[in-house]
């Protein structure tokens, strides 16, 4: 293959109608490498080219997306009568990661791109993870392209018929098609629901109306004319049409390919081949060569299955494409000893016009033979190529289809200039247009890797040739000043000094480079340009807010090929590119605009993951901590997923997406960013805690109070807190949590309301429009105040056992927790309402902020007492982990005047206000404890696909590590069984290695954070019925599986574990070694 040179790819950048963006998968994009002469096709699928980690290649799986730019020319007619005239295109491919761990991988590269290539396992078919990236091209408003990948498995492992595998890829066509089809339902769904409201709201606005002028008795005919059209009911609810929505092999957007053996092909190109044979055009045979249509052999016309007349006739697929690739495999690979026939091979290149040579030919690996006439008859890299072309938009097209959208759903969409919308929907490329452009991640580079210090062919230019005499004088002059050095000094002084002079010269480490990977969507971007870096909370409507947008200066740009960096002077619209001079501004992914006002901030992504391992990092060497400290911000920084957290206790803790993932952040922190030995210590898992009511419960404390109510008394006797703690019902606890957002923009509105008009304007403005984009993301639209109310109360009164207690609860709400968010309500009963109520109207006038008078009353503790319920749900009793699912009713706080008038009431509650938060936050945990405590365990979905024959091993390990089977059922038309379980995240350290080796490799499970469940099981519960004392004795010799996950993470914060043996030998300890 002829070698593409750079100079060609920057050229082809300015012609945007001839770019296409869009991400792929490592082994097929080998085949589109080779064609650039990049790699040899006879290792395309086998080097992985884009696979440019060692652990990678190691591993054999991606774990970073990676992006390459290549060039394809192709005739094209302009009209279907027009003679075909050669055009050039540019491909800018990102390959990204297949495993959930790097899910936030496949987050940044789709908002760089304008499609999709969504290969499917012909085999395995629809997995969790394919739902995962279908939903995200959705979500993007990507145009997929499907590649059922891996056809030889049917032939080779399956030993399907053509037949079979006919009937087994329809299926498999259905259940992508089935999976795009909920996501468009859904939308309708959401859409009508809106569409109803809206007609409601202007019908009772009508009704008003007409009320309001009833009342007035006296009106002229203008109101009235005004009234018929708002009580004249909306348009009908116009339905969206999902015809071009499916993948159909017709469409040309079904790709059918085996990457290992280097072959694919489209209906359209078997339909080339036949047109001329059967005599039917290329575009009527592109419309009947998939699906139920037949070919009379005698006439050779074309029938639809009602006009068989019970003949028994294989469909068009199979006989006109299935039966001929099963033909090649048969005559190359297949036979009794598994090497063909090389008769029938002959007799197929014949007929095909294809000539093998003759080392192939005689070649005694039947394989090279097989891959050597695909690769000449139905070559992978044109089928994808020229259906990436024809099938994917370009990026003037794309961006007006898709970016109305995303621009709709940016923080302060409303505020945007015009021009830069404009500009960014027509993908306008001049200089004097608004530039903008998004950065989805930070890419860290090795600076010897970078095009400056990389030096191009065998050649010295003029400036190397200077720069490297001037290096060999200064080295000369070093030597021999040391040498005249080493002459005055003793031997032992002159080996030191040589031992230290190399050491110094060895250690100069190649230091990292953040480049930012990025997209430009308007405009033109050149080096030495100044640009602002748009922050994540940056919203137009307050360009000037705190944290305000910075003016960078664009260092260099580059062309990223892989494994390598070409140089760019400038980049137009619609190009993928990597950019300079970001490091330190932008955190993970961020705009950058070339104004200010009216400037649009793209940076609401969802990342698909969020980082549930949490490990504990130190140095080995004490010295290095600064080291450590420096490596994980800049970590933290190249990886969209990877969090970084110091705790209280002074420990460093790194949060990942799963186990793999923290595997690839400690290999980097310690290769590449720290550069220095550092030990992680055991995985920390989250949990939370929470109250039921079991059948078997230990008394209350206080009986005549009831359950859960305690009456607290400060250590002054000054201040008495009665309250009461109750479980929230399951579904008032799973609203709360699923509306978190709506609760924080809620919270924001008060505070702004509280700070006054100034901080208005900066707390509504950032905080609240980045908690209105957070809400959108996953499908869930932020509730209003009045929405929240009315969902709330109905989820509540909905609720069993306990509709009388938490009836007038919603207007008594003072907080919510922890973090003033979370699924925990402090409910005010008091008279008097101390606390205020958190969903009160805005427009109403709260009252319970006052002055402190002479004398103390109840309502001046009432921040106190809110602070102390966020400390208490923060950290929970059991092992000091967040609390969820809890109603604390706060039911009177009683104050004692003391008789010493010495102090001012102010010096009073100077005094008292710690001993207010310590009293009721032990008042909550006490009546927290005196319900039956429960812990709740982070859980993984569990899907693994495997064999009849592993079953029992699968089920087994499962077991063994406390893992609960949801469903088994097996893929029609396979051998393999699906098995969906839920699996502890505790326990999932090793599972994905162990499964595999008791298996063998036969399965391999895909393990995605589900959410927190209950854990059933009291921890400190002790056998006390006379039943359970015959049955366990005093001990309880059954395992109590709560209080070792709870005893684990008191240990590991330093917490006091009941029943823990200090000594476990009453004898004198001996000391081995003196």
């Amino acid at each position: 293959m002829p070698v593409v040179n750079p100079e060609k790819l920057i050229a082809l950048q300015q012609n945007p109608d001839g770019i296409r963006n869009d991400h792929g998968k490592t082994s097929l994009t080998d085949a589109l490498i080779a064609t650039n002469g990049i790699i040899s096709a006879k290792l395309a699928g086998k080097i992985r080219y884009l696979d440019s980690r060692p652990d990678e290649q190691i591993r054999g799986i991606t774990m970073e997306s990676s992006a390459i730019s290549l060039y394809f020319s192709m005739l094209r007619r302009s009209t279907p009568d027009a003679p075909p005239k050669q055009r050039e295109y540019l491909i800018n491919l990102i390959d990204s990661p297949g495993h959930i761990d790097f899910s936030s991988e496949v987050s940044t590269a789709s908002r760089l791109c304008d499609g999709a290539v969504v290969l499917v396992d012909a085999v395995e078919g629809v997995c969790s993870q394919t739902v995962t990236v279908l939903r995200q091209t959705w979500v993007e408003h990507m145009k997929p392209l499907l590649v059922i990948n891996k056809m030889d498995r049917l032939v080779t492992e399956l030993k399907m018929t053509p037949g079979e595998a006919y009937i087994h890829l329809s299926k498999l066509l259905e259940q992508v098609n089935a999976v795009l089809g909920s996501f468009f339902q859904g939308e309708r769904m959401e859409e009508d629901l809106n569409w109803r409201e809206r007609v409601e709201e202007r019908v009772a606005a009508a009704a008003a109306k007409e009320q309001e002028r009833a009342d007035k008795e006296s009106t002229y005919g203008a109101n009235g004319a005004i009234v018929d059209t708002d009580n004249f009911p909306a348009n009908e609810f116009e339905e969206k049409d999902d015809e071009n929505l499916y993948f159909a092999p017709e469409k040309n957007n079904v790709i059918f390919s085996s990457a290992i053996d280097g072959w694919a092909f489209t209906v359209r190109q078997f339909a080339s081949l036949y047109e001329k044979k059967l005599g039917i055009k290329r575009t009527a045979m592109e419309k009947v060569l998939w699906g139920d249509f037949y070919l009379d052999p005698k006439t050779k016309k074309v029938l639809a299955q009602k006009h068989l007349k019970g003949r028994n006739l294989k469909p068009m697929f199979v006989q006109l494409v299935l039966e001929q690739i099963w033909a090649v495999y048969s005559a190359t690979t297949g036979g009794d000893q598994g090497k063909g026939d090389p008769t029938m091979t002959e007799k197929i290149t014949k007929s095909l016009n294809i000539n093998l040579p003759p080392h192939i030919t005689r070649s005694r690996d039947p394989r090279v033979v097989l891959t050597t006439l695909f690769s000449a008859w139905l070559p992978l890299s044109t089928a994808l190529l020229v259906s990436a072309i024809e099938s994917l938009p370009s990026p003037p097209v794309a961006q007006e289809s898709r970016l109305p959208a995303l621009i709709d759903v940016s923080p302060g969409a409303s505020h945007v200039d015009p021009s830069v919308r404009e500009a960014i929907v027509k993908s306008k490329t001049s200089k004097s247009d608004p530039m903008v452009a998004y950065i989805s991640k930070m890419v860290s580079t090795p600076e010897s890797e970078l095009p400056e210090n990389r030096r191009r062919g065998g050649t010295l230019s003029p400036e190397e040739a200077r720069e490297m005499g001037r290096r060999k004088r200064a080295e000369i002059a070093r030597a021999q000043t040391l040498e005249g050095a080493l002459n005055r000094t003793t031997n032992a002084l002159e080996a030191w000094d040589l031992e230290d002079a190399n050491i110094e010269e060895e250690k100069q480490p190649d230091s990292e480079h953040l480049i930012g990977f990025a997209r430009i969507y308007s405009g033109t971007l050149s080096v030495g340009d100044s640009v602002y870096v748009i922050p994540p909370k940056f919203t137009p409507a307050h360009p000037h807010n705190n944290p305000e947008p910075q003016k960078v200066v664009v260092t260099a740009l580059y062309l990223l090929m892989g494994r390598g960096l070409e140089p760019l002077n400038s980049v137009p619209a619609g190009v993928v590119f990597g950019i300079g001079g970001l490091e330190g501004r932008i955190l993970k992914s961020g705009t950058i605009c070339s104004q200010l006002e009216g400037s649009v901030n793209l940076a609401g992504i969802n990342m698909g993951t969020q980082p549930i391992v949490r490990v504990a990092l130190e140095p080995v060497n004490p010295a290095d901590l600064d080291k450590m400290i420096r490596g994980l911000k800049l970590l933290v920084q190249s990886d969209p997923c990877a969090e970084y957290e110091q705790f209280q206790s002074g420990e460093h803790v790194l949060l990942t997406a799963g186990e793999l993932h923290l595997e690839r952040c400690l290999t980097d922190l310690r290769e590449r960013f720290a550069r220095c030995e550092i030990q992680a210590g055991e995985p920390i898992v989250p949990y939370r805690e929470t109250i039921v009511r079991a059948e078997e419960m230990k008394p209350p404390a206080n009986k005549e109070l009831g359950r859960g109510t305690v009456i607290a008394v400060t250590t002054s006797k000054q201040v008495s807190i009665r309250l009461r703690v109750r479980p929230l019902p399951a579904e008032v606890s799973e609203f709360l949590r699923k509306n978190l957002g709506a609760i924080k923009r809620l919270y924001s509105d008060r505070q702004a309301e509280e700070m006054g008009k100034k901080m208005d304007e900066t707390s509504d403005g950032s905080e609240q429009e980045d908690v209105v984009d957070n809400g959108v993301v996953g499908g869930e639209k932020v509730l209003s105040l009045d929405e929240f109310k009315k969902q709330l109360q109905e989820t509540f009164e909905g609720a069993k056992g306990q509709r009388d207690i938490l009836a007038n609860a919603v207007e008594q709400i003072t907080a919510f927790g922890p973090r003033r968010t979370g699924p925990n309500i402090l409910v005010d009963a008091t008279k008097e309402s101390i606390c205020g109520r958190f969903l009160r109207d805005t427009t109403s006038e709260d009252t319970t902020q006052q002055a402190i008078g002479d004398t103390l009353q109840a309502r001046d503790f009432s921040d106190n007492i809110s602070y102390a319920f966020q400390l208490a749900t923060a950290q929970g009793p059991m092992c000091n982990e967040p609390v969820q699912g809890i109603a604390v009713f706060l039911e009177e706080v009683t104050i004692v005047q003391s008789g010493e008038d010495e102090l001012s009431a102010r010096d009073k509650l100077g005094r008292l206000t710690g001993e207010v938060i310590k009293t009721v936050q032990q008042a909550i945990k006490q009546g927290f404890l005196d319900w039956s405590p429960r812990l709740l365990l982070a859980m993984y979905s569990c899907e693994i696909q495997a064999s009849p024959e592993v079953l029992g091993r699968v089920y087994d390990v499962l077991a063994r590590r406390g893992g609960r089977i949801l469903s088994e059922s097996l893929k029609e038309g396979t051998p393999f069984f699906t098995i969906l379980s839920l699996l502890p995240v505790a326990e999932s350290f090793g599972f994905s290695d162990e499964i595999r080796k008791r298996t063998s490799g036969a399965a391999s499970p895909q393990l995605i954070f589900q959410g927190y469940e209950i854990l059933d099981e009291d921890p400190f519960w002790v056998p006390f019925t006379e039943d359970d004392l015959e049955d366990l004795g005093e001990r309880a010799d059954k395992e109590n599986v709560a209080k070792r996950y709870m005893d684990g993470v008191r240990k590991r914060k330093g917490l006091m574990v009941s029943g823990k043996k200090l000594v476990k030998d009453a004898e004198k300890q001996k000391t081995l070694k003196r």
